[in-house]
């Protein structure tokens, strides 16, 4: 679906074009054209290799989708993956942004999300005077909007991993506490795929040889480089953090174990006095103190009852019980 396609000169919008005019307004040389596409279907994406001239290996990959974030240049022409991160519903949505940036145009073609761009279009359209930079400063305002996204992505994270703490130490099922820390441990993979890489692609446009769309805009992909470097920074403690979590967890498995363990084996004590007492007596001797004595069944009850009393006092006093 076209969601805008609109020409744009001297850091101004010059109008809203037709698709079939794109290839002319990308040959006017202080003209540049900017296109959102949102979940294209293959005849639009056909459309716009022809009129944009794009590589047939590059639009492959945005035809199928599923690409790990990359750059790659073809020419003159940029093709960038981007993954768009956002929390529904408490899980992590992971969709792609391809972005194709020539000296000329932008094509932005965003798939499997609702959030699109029309911010980030309203926001350098009035900032005339950084749009004239063409479409090196519309590739880097879409790069920010989408780092700039990790950003309460990694908060959320951040919020669910001091919840899990809390449920630690209240009684909550360790199992199911288990679970939820490796759940969380998944997304933050997740999310590092996605950083990890579009690092190492942003570190090309600000140091060594710069593609030529962004030669004028090299200072502004720093600073998305250094955002991306405080993501990363908070991703690795956000980590350290959960693997510490799974471990005290695990302890307290195996101290509910372990507390289990004792009480099974004070029972078993308490339980082993009568059951020895009652085995001797009952072993059929003819000759055995007490034997015929009047008084020999209470006192034997009476004696495993003081025994038990004694040491469940004892055990209850040691925590055992």
């Amino acid at each position: 679906m076209l969601v805008n396609c609109v020409a744009y000169e001297g850091g101004r919008k010059v109008a809203d074009i037709p698709v079939d005019e794109i290839g002319s307004w990308v040959r006017r040389p202080e003209c540049f054209v900017w296109v959102a596409l949102k979940d294209p279907g293959p005849g639009e994406i056909a459309q716009m290799e022809h009129q944009f001239k794009l590589h047939e290996l590059a639009v492959e990959d945005a035809r199928k989708g599923h690409q790990r974030p990359k750059l790659e240049e073809y020419g003159d022409t940029l093709f960038a993956v981007l993954h768009n991160l956002e929390i529904r519903d408490g899980d992590l949505h992971v969709a792609e942004i391809d972005l194709f940036v020539g000296p000329n145009f932008v094509l932005s073609i965003r798939q499997g999300t609702e959030q699109g761009f029309a911010g980030v279009r309203a926001r350098t359209e009035r900032e005339p005077e950084l749009l004239r930079h063409g479409s090196g400063f519309v590739f880097y305002a879409l790069i920010d909007a989408v780092v700039d996204r990790y950003f309460p992505v990694l908060d959320a994270l951040e919020v669910e991993l001091e919840e899990l703490e809390g449920r630690i130490f209240s009684g909550t099922s360790p199992r199911a506490n288990l679970e939820a820390l490796y759940g969380l441990k998944q997304k933050l993979m997740r999310v590092k795929h996605a950083v990890d890489p579009l690092a190492e692609a942003v570190g090309k446009l600000h140091g060594g040889r710069v593609p030529l769309a962004c030669h004028s805009t090299q200072e502004y992909f720093r600073d998305v480089d250094d955002h991306l470097k405080r993501i990363a920074q908070g991703l690795e403690a956000l980590r350290d953090m959960v693997t510490t979590a799974m471990s005290v967890n695990l302890a307290m498995i195996s101290l509910s174990d372990n507390e289990v363990t004792k009480r099974l084996a004070a029972w078993g004590a308490l339980v082993a006095v009568p059951t020895l007492i009652a085995g001797i007596y009952g072993m059929n001797f003819a000759t055995m103190p007490e034997l015929h004595w009047t008084f020999g069944y209470p006192m034997a009850l009476a004696v495993m009852a003081g025994i038990d009393f004694y040491l469940f006092h004892r055990l209850r006093r040691a925590g055992w019980l």
